[in-house]
């Protein structure tokens, strides 16, 4: 795993999904993933790295959460650096 991807999660949204861009508390910017499942039994993180991977065009696999994962932000590592990501994210 060659970077590390910011995200904040949603949990129970009412439309899942990869939103925009957003800036986070610390300044950085962070990725906004909305799911529809609760944040027990890791469902929620399950569900974030499928929206993910969709969204980036990898499997599953090639992610993982390296950090906050029982947080609303986390850290997920990915096989490529955060400017590839944006790109293929469309932002």
């Amino acid at each position: 795993m060659a970077n590390v991807l910011p995200i904040r999660v949603t949990p129970r949204a009412a439309k899942p999904g990869i939103g925009g861009w957003r800036a986070g508390a610390d300044g950085r910017e962070e990725l906004e993933v909305r799911v529809a499942e609760a944040p027990s039994d890791g469902a929620a993180n399950d569900a974030a790295i499928r929206h993910i991977a969709k969204a980036l065009g990898v499997s599953r696999s090639e992610l993982s959460i390296i950090s906050g994962a029982a947080s609303r932000y986390k850290r997920v590592a990915i096989p490529f650096d955060l400017a590839e990501a944006r790109g293929r994210l469309g932002s």
